[in-house]
C-alpha cells in the first residue's frame, strides 16, 4: 500500500469526498467547528463510510503544518500517476478538454502553485518531463494544497511526442512565448487545447515551441524579462476559463 497523504482545506476535502471517496482513509474537523461547511464535510464522508473524528487545532497542525488548514484534513490514498494512455482514455470522455504542459519546470514550489490552478481551472491533467523537471514530492504536494490529490500529473518520456499524440487526439497545442504572434487575450483557448508553458528565463525549448500548433504572449509593460511560470500559467489558464464560462 502507497504512503497515505493528508490534504487539507474544505474545498479540498469536499472535491476529494465527492469524486474519489474510496481514496480516503479518514477525516478529521476541529473540536467545535460547526457550520454548513464542516457538516456538509460530516455529511459526505458519513455517506461515503470514512471514519471521522474530530481534534483540537494543535492536533491537525501537527499533521500539516503551520498552513491554513480550515479545520480539516483527510488522509488519503495519493493519486496514482497517469501514464499517456490514461491521459488520451480522459481526453476521449471530455468535452473541450484542458491539458497544462510544463517544459522544463525544475521548481518543485512552481509545479504545485501550477497544479493548484490547474485544479481550480478545471484542467485534466498536468504533463511534466521525466528529465530535467520537478516531479511530485513532498514540497509539491504542500504547495498544491490538495490539488496533487485531485489533479493526476503525467510523467513523459518524450515531451515532443506526446505533443503529437494529444494533436491526434484532437487538442490544439498552444505555447507560450515571447515572440508569440497574438496575445493571449486575443486568441481562442475554448475547445480542446493543451497549454504549454517553459522554464522561467529560458521559456520553450525549441522542439517545444515548433510543435505548437500556434504562440501567444502576455501583454507585459515594466522591465522584467520573464514572468514567474506559476504566474504565467495562471493568467493563462484564467483566460482560457474566462473565454470558457462566457461562451457557456
Amino acid at each position: 500500500m502507497s504512503e497515505l497523504q493528508y490534504v487539507f482545506g474544505l474545498h479540498a476535502v469536499r472535491a476529494l469526498l465527492t469524486r474519489d471517496a474510496a481514496r480516503v482513509r479518514r477525516v478529521t474537523l476541529q473540536l467545535r467547528r460547526d457550520d454548513p461547511r464542516s457538516r456538509e464535510i460530516e455529511s459526505l464522508a458519513q455517506a461515503a463510510n470514512v471514519k471521522l473524528d474530530r481534534a483540537e487545532g494543535e492536533q491537525l497542525k501537527r499533521l500539516v503544518g503551520d498552513v491554513v488548514h480550515q479545520g480539516v484534513v483527510a488522509q488519503v490514498e495519493p493519486l496514482k500517476p497517469w501514464t499517456e494512455e490514461d491521459l488520451i482514455e480522459a481526453l476521449r470522455s471530455r468535452p473541450d478538454p484542458l491539458v497544462l504542459v510544463l517544459d522544463s519546470v525544475t521548481d518543485p514550489h512552481n509545479l504545485g502553485a501550477c497544479l493548484r490552478t490547474a485544479d481550480a481551472c478545471g484542467a485534466i491533467a498536468v504533463m511534466v518531463p521525466r528529465d530535467r523537471a520537478a516531479g511530485v514530492n513532498a514540497t509539491v504536494r504542500k504547495v498544491a494544497a490538495g490539488a496533487a490529490e485531485t489533479t493526476p500529473v503525467v510523467t513523459v518520456t518524450n515531451l515532443v511526442r506526446s505533443l503529437k499524440l494529444l494533436q491526434e487526439a484532437g487538442l490544439w497545442v498552444v505555447g507560450a512565448d515571447a515572440a508569440g504572434e497574438k496575445l493571449a487575450f486575443d486568441a481562442d483557448l475554448t475547445g480542446p487545447r493543451a497549454l504549454v508553458l517553459g522554464a522561467e528565463g529560458a521559456g520553450l525549448r525549441e522542439l517545444t515551441r515548433k510543435t505548437c500548433d500556434y504562440l501567444v504572449r502576455l501583454p507585459q509593460l515594466g522591465s522584467v524579462e520573464s514572468l514567474n511560470v506559476s504566474v504565467a500559467a495562471g493568467m493563462l489558464l484564467y483566460e482560457s476559463l474566462r473565454q470558457r464560462l462566457k461562451g457557456a
